[in-house]
């Protein structure tokens, strides 16, 4: 999803940066208030980086993957991440689940993106389904987690729309009125509303430049999050693989759509549906609109479907 954009909309505060390898973008209806909007975001992506990470050797989640078949005490940031990879699974019916981390480095994907080779020999991919969310154990009133032997989550997705919705909160807190937080093209909006709405550009890749020509939307106080398998890619022996795991196969998922923009109650569920369109393939259509979940599917040819409400475009001169 690409970031806030101005054609017309009234003066606001915005503050870009890069964090969780990613491009940041926090505005608020407050210009004088961005400062510490933009901090408080940053203490929050921090955190939750320090805590999920799966490859920062010292994360605790990486203290957690190394110690399977213990229970082991997590910290409240850590938990709730769990929580919500959790919730993720079970509300996806196991499209999103967090024990796809092994089946990840088996695919490539074993260190942070902006350090992976883009081409690369051949590796040998095995169709396993991976062992499953079912079999991790978070007792949320203890505060301790036990995964399996075998097992590594992986909370890629879900811990940064956590983040983003965490952010967006942060941020209200420190500047009022009205914040949009962008982390990655997931977004969340707090507080109160510009006039008409928050403005959006609907991209594959959240670092697209604002364009008239490009699609754009207007949000009121909701989650935003894109998933797609066009940006996170690389070459293995000249196959094409990307970072969206179908649990069902452990490999990455092969469905029609290579785009999924959903609008949701927050970033976190926004991206737990986005992100299972990917892996539910044509089944995508019937489960988001039996959730009423507003969305917009680009298949590998570029055609755009727009199902359940998707809000109503912003016309501009140009098109």
């Amino acid at each position: 999803m690409g970031a806030f954009g101005s054609r017309t909309e009234p003066e606001v505060g915005i503050a870009e940066g890069r964090a969780l390898g990613c491009a940041v973008r926090v505005v608020v209806t407050d210009p004088r208030a961005v400062v510490e909007a933009k901090a408080a975001v940053d203490a929050v992506l921090r955190d939750i980086d320090d805590s999920c990470s799966r490859f920062r050797p010292g994360s605790e989640l990486s203290r957690l993957n190394s110690t399977p078949g213990r229970k082991v005490s997590v910290s409240p940031l850590l938990g709730r991440a769990l929580d919500v990879a959790l919730r993720a699974a079970e509300l996806s019916g196991g499209a999103v689940d967090p024990t796809v981390g092994a089946a990840l480095k088996l695919a490539g994907y074993d260190r942070d993106f902006a350090a992976l080779p883009a081409e690369g020999g051949a590796i040998r991919l095995v169709a396993i389904p991976v062992v499953g969310w079912q079999h991790v154990a978070f007792d949320r009133a203890r505060g301790t987690a036990w995964v399996p032997a075998g097992v590594e989550i992986d909370l890629g997705a879900t811990a940064k729309a956590l983040a983003t919705d965490m952010a967006a909160d942060a941020a209200l807190a420190v500047a009022g009125g009205g914040v949009l937080v962008s982390v990655g093209g997931d977004i969340a909006t707090r507080g109160e509303i510009p006039p008409g709405g928050w403005q959006v550009q609907v991209s594959e890749d959240s670092g697209e430049a604002i364009s008239d020509a490009a699609e754009a939307i207007r949000i009121w106080e909701c989650g935003v999050a894109t998933s797609s398998t066009t940006v996170r890619r690389w070459t293995r022996g000249g196959i094409t693989l990307h970072h969206i795991i179908d649990p069902v196969t452990g490999l990455p998922a092969g469905g029609p759509w290579r785009t999924a923009t959903v609008v949701a109650a927050t970033c976190v569920d926004a991206n737990t549906a986005s992100t299972a369109a990917i892996v539910l393939g044509d089944a995508a259509v019937e489960w988001l609109e039996a959730g009423g979940l507003p969305a917009r599917l680009v298949d590998h040819s570029g055609a755009v479907s727009r199902l359940a409400g998707w809000p109503q475009l912003i016309e501009s001169p140009s098109r």
